[in-house]
């Protein structure tokens, strides 16, 4: 893609002309610079001299920053040194919003709180990434896994006794959604008032949310939810079944007109036939023995085979798929769901793009992933530093050695 042909689309996007200066790092933060930068702000991602620590995580951590820092742009800074820190200052005081997601009390070390900022700029929208709102936990670490554990979703994911935590990051991913919609918000009150806001996102408070189905169910019902291995189903055909050769399938039918289409395509007339079984209450009563009568005939049937007949009796399915296999996925590739992405050393992976279309558009990569401090000589030419102090400035914010 040419410069003209990058600049033109960003200019068509919601968000042009707006300035974000990222200072956060793992997950959250770096999802809401993601998000505002895919609407098409400028997203200039600030990073010590070593660059983001996330770059270098292993293990489950490994596509952390491929994932969510495309459509940046990234400068190296010292910020333990006073020009280091003056040169950020300066570049915070260009920007529309600015974003963080580091302990309490660091930014305010560093005078970038946001009273210290709001007296620069009262049009600023600063969004800060946090464990715990404001309250009794505000000043303890958080995790995920933490919150999963104290909001009830590690509980209601589990077997009894046993908390699991979900299998992705899904607090800091919905924290630094939540964080990018306050942005939106704010952004949108401050064209009639002129001025900014502060926008806090916490990662407790996210699961808490996740949680509040199973509250009020207790609340309305005066029962407590159970796990999810462990539920009540309110259907009766809703499960995981294995298939031929061990192939498993998500199966449901909530409704009776599925329940008969289930019938007719697994050939069983004697289900319809048979009185226990003629309303879904009905059928719940039952379970334990239709699951298992309904496994039988299951079990000698290919899921190639049944797929399309499924989706010609709208009935609820869903092969169990291992996220690797997600890149092979049809409906993604043929929808325009996958993008290719360039990342910091040229190479190129195929990644999932924001789940929302505009005017049946999805939202693009712009720009591949940007090496550690590839744009810092061009922002702080804009920010009128001469080319001495910007030799000064790389040079002190050259990687060092470990």
């Amino acid at each position: 893609m040419n410069a003209s042909t990058s600049s033109a689309q960003t200019s068509a996007l919601p968000l042009a002309g707006i300035r974000v200066v990222e200072l956060s790092h793992m997950v959250m933060g770096p999802t809401c610079g993601m998000i505002l930068g895919d609407l098409g702000a400028e997203v200039i991602k600030v990073e010590p001299p070593r660059g983001d620590g996330t770059r270098r995580l292993l293990g489950t951590g490994a596509g952390f920053f491929s994932t969510f820092n495309r459509n940046k742009k990234s400068i190296a800074l010292d910020l333990d040194t006073e020009a280091g820190l003056g040169a950020l200052h300066k570049l915070v005081d260009t920007a529309d919003v600015f974003i963080e997601n580091f302990k309490p009390g660091r930014m305010a070390t560093l005078g970038l709180d946001y009273e210290s900022l709001k007296a620069r700029d009262p049009g600023l929208i600063y969004v800060s990434h946090k464990g715990f709102l404001n309250g009794p936990y505000e000043h303890r670490l958080a995790l995920d896994e933490v919150v999963q554990m104290m909001a009830g979703l590690a509980y209601m994911t589990g077997p009894v006794g046993r908390p699991l935590r979900a299998g992705s990051s899904v607090n800091d991913i919905m924290g630094g959604m939540f964080g990018a919609i306050g942005v939106l918000a704010a952004l949108f009150e401050r064209k009639s008032t002129g001025i900014g806001k502060e926008v806090q996102s916490a990662l407790f408070e996210n699961c808490v949310l996740l949680s509040a189905q199973h509250m009020q169910q207790f609340a309305a019902t005066g029962v407590a939810a159970a796990p999810m291995p462990e539920r009540i189903s309110a259907w009766a055909v809703y499960d995981v079944f294995t298939l031929a050769g061990g192939e498993q399938m998500f199966i449901a039918a909530t409704g009776d007109t599925q329940w008969r289409a289930l019938c007719a395509i697994l050939d069983r007339p004697d289900l319809l036939e048979d009185p226990r079984l003629a309303t879904n209450n009905d059928r719940v009563m039952v379970r334990p023995w239709l699951l298992q009568t309904l496994g039988e005939t299951l079990k000698q049937l290919d899921g190639s085979a049944l797929i399309p007949q499924f989706e010609r009796g709208h009935i609820p399915f869903a092969s169990i798929t291992k996220p690797e296999d997600l890149f092979e996925d049809k409906h993604l590739i043929e929808s325009g769901g996958l993008a290719t992405l360039t990342l910091d050393d040229g190479t190129e992976t195929a990644m999932p793009l924001l789940p929302i279309s505009m005017n049946g558009e999805r939202l693009q990569p712009r720009q591949p992933i940007a090496k550690v401090g590839e744009h810092t000589a061009d922002v702080l030419r804009e920010l009128r530093y001469g080319e001495t102090q910007i030799d000064e400035l790389t040079a002190a914010s050259h990687p060092k050695a470990a």
